[in-house]
């Protein structure tokens, strides 16, 4: 039985089939650092692209192994791993078809956690997180691991959550061996913060985790202090940058029906390459090369600057929450996780500077994108979802928006920001 727990796969199985169409079994399989050897005095390189099945894909022999005594234990990847592959698909399926209904927390509270184990699980995330504990012991790194392993989630919780769609693009999501892939547009994938093992941090107020859910749909994480005043240095830490501690969600804030161009898949596409620590798959050979059909890779103007941007027209200022119990007690919270009793509880100054960012951030997107919104809120329901934000009220943006151009700089500003055509 134990041998059953010996070959480990990083990236599941199950999640690998989302991404192949139902009559394909196979996945091309690149390894962008292919090995290479010596043989009668020449040097080989071995061929980097196969077409394997997802059991041969994104696995490793006893990577989750432990050894005690000289007697190798397999339960992590039984009980642990095992337990959350279990349950994971379900979680996975609501929030491709996302509406809020009945079984969206127990959804939310399996894909969460789901998530955040899903990021240190992989050869990546477990030499990042050996990193960052300061240990060689590869039995003390799975054991905290299972100690740590909503690490990620009270940050992912507060963000902007934000759903799109590649159903109208040929080319879908590609994966990689480091699913849960985390972009800021200021941390070069050459630079310090993206080198080997290392993402950009979370906690950056410009950096997006985006998860692909299936060869269609994407869920994208955007620290809701980006969404308000991208105007900031990117990579600033956001408020309340603590990790393990409590959060609260709102589901009526999800962003949905975003509608994905072909361009924008093969960027996202890009993205996760680049940010992939060996294999990348796809379900078609050339969706491996993004860089061939995009007429700009650079890393800063992608998407124009705002690729992963949710619309920040749905957002609002303040945000407190207050939660009342029977017998009289209650709980407040900010919208960045503080509690009554943090010094940054209330900062005016900072809903001061983040309100009159937010002011001229909606009017750029309008005059920018249009009236119609890039997602909408199902606050309503589907149905009632209001999909445009009114022609006078668009009109009267777009002019706000030419009284910001004549700022000092923005100009120039925008022009970094957009991508060669």
């Amino acid at each position: 039985m134990a041998n059953d727990y010996h070959h480990n796969h990083y990236v599941p199985e199950w999640y690998q089939r989302r991404f192949l169409p139902g009559s394909q079994h196979k996945q091309y399989y690149l390894n962008l650092r292919p090995d290479t050897e010596f043989k009668n005095g020449h040097k080989f390189t071995h061929h980097p692209l196969k077409l394997w099945g997802p059991r041969m894909c994104f696995a490793q022999d006893d990577l989750y192994t432990t050894e005690w005594a000289g007697v190798p234990n397999r339960e992590i990847e039984q009980l642990f791993f095992g337990n959350w592959d279990r349950a994971a698909p379900a979680a996975l399926d609501h929030f491709s078809d996302f509406a809020f209904d009945g079984e969206s927390t127990d959804a939310f509270n399996v894909l969460l956690p789901y998530l955040s184990i899903q990021k240190l699980r992989t050869p990546k995330g477990l030499a990042w997180l050996q990193r960052h504990l300061k240990t060689r012991d590869k039995n003390q790194v799975l054991l905290d691991l299972q100690e740590l392993q909503n690490l990620f989630c009270a940050i992912w919780t507060e963000c902007v959550w934000q759903i799109a769609d590649a159903s109208e693009s040929d080319t879908k999501f590609i994966i990689s061996d480091n699913p849960v892939v985390s972009y800021n547009r200021e941390c070069q994938p050459n630079s310090q913060w993206c080198l080997g093992v290392e993402s950009p941090d979370v906690r950056f107020v410009a950096t997006h985790t985006y998860f692909p859910l299936n060869r269609n749909k994407v869920l994208i994480l955007t620290n809701l202090s980006w969404v308000r005043d991208p105007f900031q240095k990117p990579r600033t830490v956001r408020p309340n940058p603590h990790f393990l501690r409590h959060a609260m969600f709102k589901f009526t804030d999800i962003q949905v029906e975003r509608i994905l161009t072909e361009e924008e898949v093969r960027e996202i596409n890009f993205i996760t390459k680049m940010s992939a620590h060996r294999y990348i798959a796809a379900a078609d050979k050339d969706w491996l090369y993004p860089e061939e059909s995009l007429a700009s890779t650079n890393w800063r103007t992608l998407g124009d600057g705002y690729l992963l941007m949710p619309d920040p027209r749905h957002i609002h200022g303040g945000g407190q929450i207050i939660i009342g119990y029977e017998g009289g007690h209650s709980e407040r919270f900010s919208e960045y996780g503080h509690r009554p009793w943090d010094r940054d509880f209330q900062n005016k100054k900072r809903e001061e500077r983040e309100w009159a960012a937010m002011e001229k951030f909606k009017a750029e997107w309008a005059a920018t994108y249009g009236p119609e919104y890039r997602g909408v809120v199902y606050d309503m329901g589907p149905k009632s979802a209001r999909r445009s934000m009114g022609e006078d009220y668009y009109l009267a943006q777009c002019e706000s928006d030419k009284t910001y151009l004549k700022l000092p700089g923005e100009l120039n500003r925008r022009k970094k920001l957009q991508r060669k055509r």
